[in-house]
């Protein structure tokens, strides 16, 4: 690797990492006067078992989740065993028959076809007779006008917006655009239930989803908020009788929050939220410094590292399925679990195409500890996240940009 053109980047992102470190130290104050105003005490790591009746280290932690996200109440449970199933358990508790969800970032996620039953599944949506629309992204931003249009014409019962770009080529949505549309749409329909998967955007911008409006978000623990210690879980905030009725789904109608046995993860969820800040900012350098290598030596990026970081992923377009496939085992050969593993494409269960992903983490399917992946398709996009500390982010870069030279 050149030196020269290492202390060029560096150079030339010093003061965007000086960025990072204002919006690490907002939100590292914000947590911590969460943790002061709620009094955790080491009292409140000792997890209750069976029914998880009176809890009160359980309950604590989603008063926090809900100060640190401008949320009147939040859900934050192991039993949701991904972002994707608290997705799940969200739609069904918010929709009944005959309503109609309608998702204004166009297609959600390949994981959550089956759910809504774009692809056919006796346990969809759509076999409960809930109705699916969606309108498409114009040119990385809302089709405002198409909004308008369509909500003056017809009722909707929720509108999801997926922030973050999955395997797509668009630009994750910030948290500007999400207020426009708030607007819009609320000015229009005030009862309409706006959704947001914010997976991936946790802390990366000074304001949230449900602070600018939007009804209620979901995201997991084995990305942002999880600091890369929650061993699992997710998090549903947002207005208080919404998170409800989906923790009515999640346990049972009349219980709801009230059960639920956090089985000692207290501490790991707590510790893990506490280390978030920090954690988000690693990413976000690391994702800044690989923006500006990449992009100086030929490759198209997205976002470029002057650009908003909207959320912890950033799209590497190599145009070639070797250099894809070179890229992302460089990555897993400078993790710090499973570095002696080739990966290789393989079919995973939600996506039509083979994936390759580097993920050589503490806990399976981490995204923030340091992770990279992409589908094998055109134009072989390389999908970069996480990484607990930016030092051992630039060291999995500087690996990965080697093996692209690699015969």
């Amino acid at each position: 690797m050149n030196d020269e053109l290492i202390k060029k980047v560096d150079l030339k992102i010093k003061d965007e990492l000086d960025k990072i470190d204002k919006l690490e130290e907002y939100y590292s104050l914000k947590v911590l006067e969460a943790f002061r105003k709620f009094r955790v005490s080491e009292s409140d790591f000792y997890g209750t078992t069976g029914y998880g009746y009176n809890d009160e280290g359980r309950d604590k932690i989603e008063d926090i989740f809900a100060y640190v996200l401008d949320s009147e109440s939040a859900l934050v449970r192991s039993q949701f065993i991904s972002g994707t199933h608290a997705l799940t358990v969200t739609l069904f508790g918010l929709l009944r028959p005959n309503d109609t969800m309608l998702s204004i970032s166009g297609k959600p996620y390949d994981t959550l076809d089956e759910v809504i039953g774009i692809t056919d599944n006796p346990s969809s949506l759509k076999s409960f007779n809930i109705n699916y629309e969606q309108i498409d992204l114009v040119n990385d931003d809302f089709d405002y006008e198409k909004i308008e249009e369509t909500l003056k014409n017809k009722k909707y019962k929720v509108i999801e917006i997926q922030r973050s770009k999955g395997y797509s080529t668009r630009k994750s949505i910030d948290i500007e655009k999400i207020k426009k549309v708030v607007k819009l749409i609320k000015d229009i329909d005030s009862s309409v239930i706006i959704m947001v998967d914010n997976c991936y955007s946790e802390l990366t911008e000074y304001e949230t989803p449900t602070g600018v409006g939007c009804d209620i978000m979901v995201g997991s623990l084995i990305k942002n908020l999880g600091g890369g210690i929650a061993p699992n879980g997710a998090y549903v905030a947002g207005k208080k009788e919404l998170v409800e009725l989906v923790a009515e789904r999640l346990t049972v109608p009349g219980q709801g929050a009230e059960v639920g046995p956090s089985l000692g993860m207290n501490k790991l969820i707590l510790e893990g939220l506490y280390l978030a800040p920090s954690v988000v900012a690693s990413s976000l350098k690391t994702n800044i410094f690989a923006s500006a290598m990449l992009e100086e030596l030929g490759y198209s990026v997205e976002p470029k590292y002057n650009e908003e970081h909207p959320d912890i992923v950033l799209n590497i377009t190599f145009n070639e399925e070797s250099k894809l496939i070179k890229f992302v085992r460089g990555i897993q050969e400078m993790s710090a679990i499973d570095s002696y593993v080739t990966v290789e494409p393989t079919d995973m269960p939600g996506y039509d195409s083979k994936i390759i992903m580097a993920s050589g983490s503490f806990t399976q399917g981490s995204s923030i500890e340091i992770s990279c992946d992409g589908p094998i398709r055109e134009p072989y996009i390389a999908y970069l996240q996480g990484s607990l500390t930016y030092k051992y982010g630039r060291l999995a870069v500087l690996n990965a940009i080697r093996s692209l030279n690699e015969k």
